[in-house]
Order: C-alpha cells, then sequence, then structure tokens
C-alpha cells in the first residue's frame, strides 16, 4: 500500500520554466561554492573560517546568502551566519564557531542562496583528515540513500515511496533514519510544500 500525502500537498509549488531556469542557476552557485568548501576544509581550520569564504563566494557569484539573518517560524532569533557547520555528534544548523577542525572530525555543510528572488538548499557531509570505517561507511550509505530517494521520485509514486527508500536503505546497513528532520521543496520561499520525510510505507 503506498504511503498517503496530504492532501494539502498536491499541486503545491508547481514552477514555471522560467522559474525553474532560475532555481537551476542558483544551484549551480550554491553547487560551487560547496565545491570551493569542500576543498578548504581541512585539519586546522576553522569553522567561522568557512563561513566567511562561503559568504565571499556567494557575493561574488552575484547572489545573496539564504541563511544569514533567516529567522524560521518557532525559532527564538535569526540564524547568525551564511553557513551550518556541524560536526561530529552535532547533526544539523551548527553555528559556526572558532572551533579548529581536526583529522578525524565528520562535518556537516549546509547552506543556501538567494539568486533573482529564487532560493537554492543543500548539504553534504565529509570526512576531515583520516576518518574512521564506521564514519566513512555513513557517508557511503547517506549517499546510497540519496541515490534511491532519487530514483523513487517518478511519477505514479508518492513522497512515501521516497522516504521510505531513505528508511530502507539505511536499516538495510544497520543505521537508523531521524524521524524529525525533513527534506522541504524550494522556490521564492526558502522552505516550501511538501515536506519530504525520511520514512514512508510501501
Amino acid at each position: 500500500m503506498k504511503y498517503k500525502a496530504s492532501p494539502s500537498s498536491f499541486g503545491v509549488g508547481v514552477k514555471t520554466q522560467e522559474e525553474i531556469n532560475k532555481m537551476r542557476t542558483a544551484g549551480k552557485i550554491l553547487a560551487k561554492v560547496l565545491r570551493e568548501l569542500t576543498a578548504v576544509a581541512s585539519p586546522g581550520v576553522t569553522l567561522k573560517d568557512l563561513d566567511g569564504l562561503a559568504y565571499d563566494l556567494i557575493k561574488k557569484a552575484g547572489a545573496e546568502p539564504a541563511f544569514l539573518n533567516y529567522q524560521p517560524h518557532g525559532a527564538s532569533r535569526p540564524f547568525p551566519a551564511t553557513l551550518c557547520t556541524s560536526v561530529n555528534e552535532v547533526v544539523v544548523h551548527g553555528v559556526p564557531t572558532r572551533r579548529r577542525l581536526q583529522s578525524g572530525d565528520l562535518l556537516k555543510l549546509d547552506l543556501g542562496v538567494k539568486y533573482a528572488g529564487y532560493y537554492a538548499d543543500a548539504a553534504l557531509t565529509i570526512g576531515i583528515g583520516e576518518i574512521s570505517p564506521l564514519t566513512q561507511e555513513l557517508i557511503q550509505v547517506t549517499r546510497q540513500a540519496l541515490t534511491s530517494a532519487i530514483a523513487a521520485a517518478e511519477p505514479g509514486n508518492t513522497i512515501g515511496d521516497i522516504g521510505f527508500s531513505v528508511q530502507k536503505t539505511a536499516a538495510d546497513h544497520g543505521f537508523q533514519i531521524i524521524k524529525d528532520l525533513t527534506g522541504h521543496g524550494i522556490g521564492k520561499t526558502l522552505h516550501e510544500e511538501p515536506s519530504i520525510f525520511n520514512e514512508g510505507k510501501m
């Protein structure tokens, strides 16, 4: 049986080709910045260094940082940085500090940009220096889960099918998903419907 998405999620966020093209440009800028951050992230580099570099690269590309001073519903204060930097046990939304990266760290980089009125948002996980076999496996399985989710996003499938593919991939390798975190739509605002959970039913 297919997982049923809520009725409110249907028909929301449909984009024109012009809008998609603007989002594609924003995505290209975002991908380029993330590649450059990944190349720089190494032992001795501070999280603040990465945040400053992200800001400079985004502005140089003619875009705006999407996260800087962003205050989602329910947050007590705006986010104070361009980049989310989450190290080791911090899962997401870590605020950059003067902490220096060390060999063995697991670093999550989460970044958003705004270009021509449209947003792009992505995150990736990298190992710093020499990482443990378990850390390597976590990164590999997470990448497999993403690949499975993309393959499940096709006509005739539901949002729950996408979540199920993530959940199953993780479970098949002995990992668990975090239920309170979701993917989301994007466009003229940073967070749009639908929410994409990392679980679902077939």
